[in-house]
């Protein structure tokens, strides 16, 4: 097969066809773990020189600071600076339901909202998959009343979460109408419904409160040419079917930890949709050993790749606890094992995975 784009191998595995080899990119990837591979390095600048195949970027919200390593944004969500690469959000200004009546959301389309997409656009469209990141239907109204005000609500006020999906609903289907204008390739949500044990609500809330918004805005994503990709860590078992009803191209990122198995995502799913993730980054990526590393990505590889429409990357994020040595031994093998026909040899380790033997 033909030498393909990263824009080719990305838009080939989330239509889920075979592409030349298996693309690889991450949501996140730490600056701790980036600086310890390339110092010095920005984001950007670490997606080329590491030959990714996507990049990434969201609407640009404006956010004031106030107080130190503490904001409040644009939405009048308060936020906190964590060790990790992004803002961890502590409270929100939406208590109850005349809160929101009160509310009035940003403009999605401020004339400056989207000028990362734009520049991103301008450089690299046609040579890197370009995706953005924007949400679903839980964790804008998750932030915006805060963690456990959210939860307390989705059990006992189904009128104020329904206002609160419809709202996130509209501002995403925006959102994403916009940057399919503009030129982005595709959206990914990072709403998270599950911890490692159980899904953060019964399936019976789900399915009333939750699931016709999520269909409703993929339907929405999806009506602008855009590629989806679905993202929620945990064991979502009991909400599989109800996500699957959404039509996604693309789930992401079948954790392990949440007691998921890729080969029986596969098996049950892929012919419905394409696959992100699988290789642990709770414990192999973070305390084990390269060569547990490569045998965890060589596993990855051979569940999902067969017949396409797989993208190797961590079971979440590389976050600031994972060894870089690790990330550049799963880098390394999905370089070494991914390339169509999927066949496993001896592998050839690389200088940059050698630098950290």
């Amino acid at each position: 097969m033909a030498e393909m784009t990263s824009y080719e191998r990305v838009m080939t595995a989330l239509r889920n066809e075979e592409p030349d080899r298996v693309p690889h990119f991450e949501w996140i990837l730490d600056r701790h773990v980036r600086e310890a591979i390339l110092p010095g390095r920005s984001m950007e600048e670490f997606t080329l020189r590491m030959g990714l195949d996507a990049i990434l970027t969201q609407p640009d919200i404006r956010r004031e600071e106030i107080a130190p390593g503490r904001y409040r944004s644009e939405y009048g969500i308060i936020l906190e600076r964590t060790e990790e690469e992004h803002l961890f959000a502590v409270d929100g200004p939406i208590k109850t339901l005349d809160d929101l009546n009160h509310y009035e959301p940003p403009d999605p389309l401020a004339p400056w909202r989207f000028e990362s997409l734009k520049r991103l656009v301008a450089t690299y469209k046609g040579k890197l998959a370009i995706g953005v990141h924007v949400n679903d239907v839980f964790s804008l109204p998750r932030n915006l009343m805060g963690f456990q005000n959210w939860l307390m609500t989705l059990a006992a006020e189904p009128d104020l979460v329904r206002g609160l999906v419809d709202m996130s609903v509209e501002l995403n289907a925006a959102y994403a109408r916009e940057c399919a204008r503009l030129g982005a390739d595709f959206v990914f949500t990072g709403d998270d419904y599950a911890s490692r044990e159980a899904p953060l609500m019964s399936p019976r809330t789900f399915r009333e409160l939750l699931a016709p918004g999520l269909k409703r805005v993929f339907a929405a994503f999806k009506e602008t040419g855009l590629m989806t990709v679905k993202h929620t860590d945990g064991n979502i078992t009991p909400l599989l079917d109800m996500i699957a009803d959404a039509e996604p191209h693309c789930l992401d990122p079948i954790e392990p930890v949440g007691g998921i198995t890729l080969a029986g995502m596969k098996q049950e799913y892929g012919s419905r949709f394409a696959l992100k993730g699988n290789v642990d980054c709770a414990h192999t990526l973070t305390f084990g050993t390269m060569p547990q590393v490569v045998e965890a990505t060589k596993q990855a590889i051979a569940a999902g790749a067969p017949g396409g429409g797989y993208i190797c990357s961590s079971s979440n994020s590389i976050h600031s606890k994972v060894r870089p040595e690790n990330y550049l031994a799963m880098w390394n093998t999905i370089r070494t094992y991914g390339r169509y026909p999927i066949q496993f040899e001896p592998m050839q380790t690389s200088g940059a995975a050698a630098a950290f033997g």
